[in-house]
C-alpha cells in the first residue's frame, strides 16, 4: 500500500523559507511522480509542483520553490524560498503512481494517494 508522509511546515516570516518533505512507502521514486498540492482555507486544493522526468511549477511559485528527490533515500522535497502570506495553506504530496506528469498535473482528481498534509503559515 502506498504512503505518503509530510513534514516539515511551520510558521514563517514573509521572505522566509522551509523545505517539505514526502517520505514515500511502496513508491519507487525512480520510476514514479509525485506532486505537490496546496490548500488554503476557503479555496480549492491546486497543484504547486510535480516532478517525474521533468519538473514543472505553477505560474505562482515558479522561480520561487524547487522540487526535487532523494533517491537512495526515497523522499521528494519542495524547498520554498522568498515565501509570501498567499502561500500560507496546508501542503500535500500525492501520486497516481505514473511515471510521469501529465499535461494535467494540475488537477487534484487525476491523483488517488494522499499525504496527511503539513501547515505552512507565512505571517509576521
Amino acid at each position: 500500500q502506498v504512503q505518503l508522509v509530510e513534514s516539515g511546515g511551520g510558521l514563517v516570516q514573509p521572505g522566509g523559507s522551509l523545505t517539505l518533505s514526502c517520505a514515500c512507502s511502496e513508491l519507487d521514486l525512480n520510476w514514479y511522480a509525485v506532486a505537490w498540492f496546496r490548500q488554503a482555507p476557503g479555496k480549492e486544493r491546486e497543484g504547486v509542483s510535480c516532478m517525474g522526468n521533468i519538473k514543472y511549477y505553477a505560474d505562482s511559485v515558479n522561480g520561487r520553490f524547487t522540487i526535487y528527490k532523494d533517491k537512495i533515500k526515497n523522499i521528494m522535497y519542495l524547498e520554498m524560498n522568498n515565501l509570501e502570506p498567499e502561500d500560507t495553506a496546508v501542503y500535500y504530496c500525492a501520486t497516481n503512481r505514473a511515471a510521469s506528469c501529465s499535461t494535467g498535473w494540475r488537477n487534484k482528481l487525476r491523483f488517488n494517494y494522499w499525504g496527511q498534509g503539513t501547515q505552512v503559515t507565512v505571517s509576521s
